[in-house]
């Protein structure tokens, strides 16, 4: 058996040798799968923050989020008051593992980890012993076995992929590709390296293509954990992305397993050997009915505080079974200097500052932000964030950079935050190509909660948004909105409009997304209050400045049913079109031939009718337009709205003593007039008949219904 192990480390290592020099004169060798490897087991944000040189005081912190990232903390154990801070990450789920990657795939990873995926964060557990090629063998039979079916995605545009995976935001954690230019690149300059080396995707090229698109679409799924989030594209997106990693794709064959002839092993062997190894320690399986041998526990071993550093893990050889993560001097360093510290004394209470930073370091999302002088992407890899919108450039950084995130907490709703981290529709910035991940809610919702109270305000800021103050007038806050007033128009779009200028962001969600004392906050002192902004200090010496800003949002808070300010205001904005609503509107005012009290109903096919609720009666009907609201919205007077439409007929005036009731609605949109003529309940409806040109009348009074076609 030594000669066996002996012949295939030979083999194993001539063919990574064989391997490495195909890549290096491949066409393809520009691809960020060809990135320089990483001989250590690479966690980002570790390496983004700790250098040889740095005082143990600093590189400690480094070793708590080592001991997290890594995982150790899914097997040993740690004391109760560091619990939460060094919780365990959730590992791969390994549901479907075997409809993704193939036989030799999996042995391979299995084998040697480092060797398949240089700078993964997956320990090697096999050191080579007797034993151990069976071991892997079983494994990957056990783990083959787990099928799920692979959805059939749409055909992947290679070109595409590469511009979304260095436009989306890929870039900002991968390697960009040597062969792409990013767009704001002088022709004639060299690009520049990423000095921090990037998180490995050197299996990506391993798994079934659409296996890959359906993971890009939806990693949580597979990676629980949010470190590779998800990036919220499409099929297609997807699909592009995809294509572009298997560029060249040669499946990697395990030439020692070939070499071994290793006997088939069973399945149920490799259930046996997940277990013994703690491999549920950090995977996840699927539920007993979807897997031939069910769920397999996680075994409890040794507590942190019992670990003796010199041995296991951290020792300069380890026997077969023990984790072997091929960690460098620093990142052992940092370890033996966590467990040390960790081993004394309890873990000091942490603020919610240092609470949001500390999950913001893990998840990386400094990677992309920076939030009180920390993080923010290095300057090689920010070149790569880009926006769609020429308009946008006079906005700098601002245009192309994911914002900075100081006193977000009081800045957000936490119901928009939810839609940030986790949910959907949180993106104001549709001139930017980067997008907002979604790390999933497991890992982000506590950030709801800690936000507010690390962002707190030491004085709070009053603001009266109860609409009951006489300045509490939408009318005042669109004239200040308009370019008559503070112009904010120039750089903000509301509703389907562009700005003026600049595309900043748009006021549309204001309300929903802005909590009002930072929405005053920012009004009164923007550089303050918001770094880097290009907001001016509009209310500086203005002496109504607070009821200013209350109109504004006021205005904003009814923004639906009000008109736009001066300036991106045009006539056609007051024509009501129910043919554009796509349901019938329903219109009280002041209409010629029908009075004071009428009530106006357009329908999408073109015929439309008014009530008058003083006569208690339909008063006439049109074809064609419907009406024009101007006068309503703009004129002080109130003059009567005329039908804009053709073919108008005036109707019979009514018969008989008639109160109104009211009306109600049904599902879609067609109201229902309710009224007593003569002390009897009556209930008329018009709605468009088949032909589309005219109305059917429904009059149901004492139960019983009479229908006719009302024609002209």
């Amino acid at each position: 058996m030594p000669a066996i192990r002996h012949s295939a480390f030979v083999i194993r290592h001539l063919f990574f040798a064989f391997a490495l020099l195909h890549l290096a004169s491949s066409p393809s060798s520009a691809h960020p799968l060809q990135a320089e490897p990483i001989n250590h087991a690479y966690v980002f944000p570790f390496d983004q923050y700790n250098l040889p040189e740095d005082p143990d005081e600093h590189v400690v912190e480094g070793g708590y989020l080592l001991l997290g990232e890594l995982n150790c903390t899914a097997c040993h154990a740690p004391p109760q008051s560091w619990a939460e801070r060094l919780a365990a990450k959730p590992g791969p789920n390994l549901a479907g593992v075997g409809s993704r990657l193939d036989a030799d795939t999996l042995w391979l990873m299995i084998r040697s980890p480092q060797h398949r995926k240089k700078g993964t964060q997956m320990p090697g557990l096999f050191a080579g012993e007797e034993g151990d090629a069976e071991k892997v063998e079983a494994l990957t039979e056990y783990l083959g076995s787990l099928k799920q079916e692979v959805k059939k995605m749409p055909a992947g545009d290679i070109a595409r992929g590469k511009e979304l995976y260095h436009k989306v935001g890929c870039v900002a954690c991968h390697e960009p590709a040597t062969d792409y230019r990013p767009a704001k690149a002088a022709a004639d300059a060299e690009i520049e390296k990423p000095g921090l080396g990037s998180v490995p995707i050197a299996l990506a090229d391993a798994y079934d293509v659409n296996a890959l698109a359906q993971f890009l679409q939806d990693p949580l799924s597979h990676r629980p954990s949010g470190r590779m989030p998800d990036m919220r594209l499409s099929a297609q997106e997807a699909a592009d992305i995809a294509a572009y990693l298997h560029i060249g794709r040669e499946a990697e064959l395990a030439t020692e397993r070939a070499a071994l002839k290793i006997p088939a092993q069973g399945i149920e062997k490799g259930r046996e050997v997940f277990a013994q190894m703690n491999c549920a320690a950090c995977h996840t399986l699927p539920a007993p009915a979807d897997a031939p041998s069910g769920v397999v526990p996680a075994k409890a071993a040794k507590t942190l505080v019992s670990l003796n550093p010199a041995v296991g893990c951290l020792a300069e050889t380890q026997p077969s079974g023990i984790p072997r993560y091929d960690l460098n001097d620093l990142q052992k360093r940092a370890i033996r200097l966590a467990l040390a510290a960790i081993q004394k004394q309890d873990a000091p209470k942490q603020t919610p500052e240092q609470k949001v930073d500390w999950q913001m370091t893990r998840l990386n999302c400094y990677s992309c932000h920076d939030r009180d002088g920390k993080g923010g992407p290095e300057d090689p890899r920010a070149q790569y964030f880009t926006s769609n919108d020429g308009s946008a450039e006079s906005l700098g950084e601002l245009a192309h950079l994911p914002p900075n995130l100081d006193n977000v907490g009081r800045k957000l709703t936490a119901n928009w935050l939810r839609k940030v981290l986790y949910g959907k529709g949180g993106s104001v910035r549709p001139y930017m190509d980067t997008r907002m991940p979604n790390f999933g809610r497991a890992q982000t919702e506590m950030l709801v909660g800690l936000l507010p109270k690390a962002d707190k305000r030491e004085t709070p800021m009053e603001i009266d948004v109860s609409g009951l103050g006489k300045h509490h007038r939408a009318e005042i806050g669109r004239q200040l909105m308009g370019s008559t007033g503070l112009a904010c128009i120039a750089c903000h779009g509301l509703k389907d409009r562009k700005s003026l200028g600049p595309p900043v962001i748009r006021l549309d969600h204001t309300v929903a997304r802005l909590q009002p004392e930072y929405f005053k906050e920012l009004l009164l002192n923007p550089q303050a209050t918001q770094q880097g902004t290009m907001m001016p200090p509009m209310f500086m010496g203005r002496k109504k400045a607070d009821q200013e800003i209350e109109s504004l949002w006021t205005y904003l808070k009814e923004l639906e049913g009000q008109p736009l300010p001066e300036g991106l205001l045009s006539t056609e904005d007051f024509e009501l079109k129910p043919e554009k609503e796509k349901r019938p509107i329903i219109f009280r005012s002041f209409i010629e031939g029908a009075g004071s009290h009428a009530i106006a109903v357009g329908f999408p096919e073109g015929v439309h009718a008014t009530f008058d609720a003083a006569q208690v009666r339909f008063t006439q009907v049109w074809r064609g337009r419907f009406l024009d609201a101007m006068s309503n919205w703009q004129s002080r007077e109130m003059l009567p709205i005329k039908p804009l439409g053709t073919d108008l007929k005036e109707l019979p005036p009514a018969t008989g003593e008639r109160v109104f009731s009211g009306y109600r609605l049904d599902k879609a949109g067609v109201p229902t007039f309710l009224y007593q003529q003569d002390g009897k309940a009556v209930e008329e409806t018009l709605r468009p008949a088949k032909d589309g040109k005219n109305f059917e009348r429904e009059m149901k009074m004492n139960g019983e219904i009479t229908k006719e076609v009302l024609s002209w």
